[in-house]
Formats: C-alpha cells, structure tokens, sequence
C-alpha cells in the first residue's frame, strides 16, 4: 500500500480523475491514496486496460498532478 503525497488527497483529486477516467465510480474504485495496487486493478477491469497500461495511466495521472499541487503552492 502506497499513499498519494500529501497534496493529492483522493478526495480533492476525485473530479479530476473522473474527468480523465470517465467509467470511475466513487461507489466501487478503491481510494487512490489509500490502495493504489487496487485502483490499478479497478482501472485497468472498468477501462479495458492491461495492467501494465493502467499503471502507466495512474503514473501519467498523478505526476499531472503533483505538477497542478505545485502550481497551486506557488500561486498561494
């Protein structure tokens, strides 16, 4: 189990994933932060994705954004 950092708290995070992830559903995906191996899982069964692929996604996802925590920092 590996957690997000700090600034990408699952619940800010959600609509954005939403957005990127149109077949995410808050009722059943596994929290990001809290279970990351899971939401791979969730992912890649809800997306039609390989595992491999719904890894490199989350990857994609969560640098987008640490980089959108980072700009919000500044900008505070």
């Amino acid at each position: 189990m590996r957690l997000c950092p700090p600034p990408l708290c699952w619940e800010a995070i959600y609509p954005r994933a939403k957005q990127r992830f149109p077949h995410l559903k808050r009722e059943t995906a596994p929290s990001l932060e809290r279970d990351q191996e899971g939401f791979v899982s969730y992912l890649a069964d809800t997306h039609q994705l390989t595992l491999r692929e719904a890894r490199e996604e989350v990857k994609d996802f969560l640098f987008i954004e640490s980089l959108h925590a980072e700009l919000e920092a500044d900008l505070a």
